[in-house]
């Protein structure tokens, strides 16, 4: 499930990333960067974290690759349909959503299955 996770970050990054720059491509080329690194940030955080759990328990990993897959799926699925759609100003909100409800889901649910983890 490692390799897995890993493999779903990068994919949902690269995929996330295009469809944004698919659905800005007439915005300013320094407002793209800022929505590229936007909408990177919790790809990397993931990466970053994955990293950084080496010495996690097991459970704990494991419901940080369930994460990772969870927020990859979901960013590529949701930036896919506003891609798909007629281009419209609200397009913007979804691209400034995801990326803090993605951070959010990591920092909720790994802090929990860590403590759970310790409880056993």
């Amino acid at each position: 499930m490692r390799v897995v996770s890993l493999f779903a970050a990068l994919a949902g990054a690269i995929g996330s990333v295009g469809l944004m720059l698919s659905e800005a491509r007439n915005a300013p080329r320094f407002l793209l960067v800022l929505f590229a690194i936007w909408v990177l940030s919790p790809f990397v955080g993931l990466v970053l974290t994955h990293a950084a759990s080496a010495r996690w328990s097991g459970l704990t990993r494991t419901a940080l690759y369930g994460v990772m897959i969870v927020i990859a799926l979901a960013s590529s699925a949701i930036y896919g349909i506003t891609a798909m759609r007629p281009t419209r100003p609200q397009a913007a909100f979804v691209f400034v959503v995801v990326p803090p409800a993605s951070w959010l889901l990591l920092a909720l649910i790994v802090p929990i299955a860590a403590w759970v983890s310790g409880r056993r």
